[in-house]
């Protein structure tokens, strides 16, 4: 389980890329450096890259409703780019399209180091 962030002024755009297993045990590791991101940078933008998630359980899903909650708060949107397929259905079944974007960047043509997603 990690995370690095990079943030783009240009943008006000924050990408997350977590990786690993995203658990009970881990959730508070990946959820604390982002939060402090967040709050530092107060970007318009939180992208959540998942590409490195291996696994996922209701841990992964609640950060994930936490990070939405507290960018609406300030103003801001969260999108998830590039879940594995068992991440992707776990995603649908949770309900979580309806507070933001999924994105597979590699189908769309999309980016998260840039503007377009």
């Amino acid at each position: 389980m990690s995370v690095r962030t990079f943030y783009d002024p240009k943008t006000r755009a924050l990408l997350a890329e977590l990786s690993g297993d995203i658990d009970h045990c881990t959730a508070a590791g990946l959820r604390e450096p982002v939060d402090k991101e967040i709050m530092q940078r107060l970007p318009q933008k939180l992208i959540l890259d998942l590409s490195g998630v291996s696994f996922m359980d209701s841990s992964g899903i609640g950060l994930i409703i936490g990070r939405y909650k507290l960018m609406t708060d300030l103003g801001g949107s969260i999108v998830l780019t590039d879940p594995r397929p068992e991440i992707s259905k776990l995603l649908t079944l949770a309900g979580i399209g309806r507070l933001c974007r999924v994105v597979d960047t590699h189908k769309s043509g999309s980016f998260t180091g840039g503007v377009k997603i």
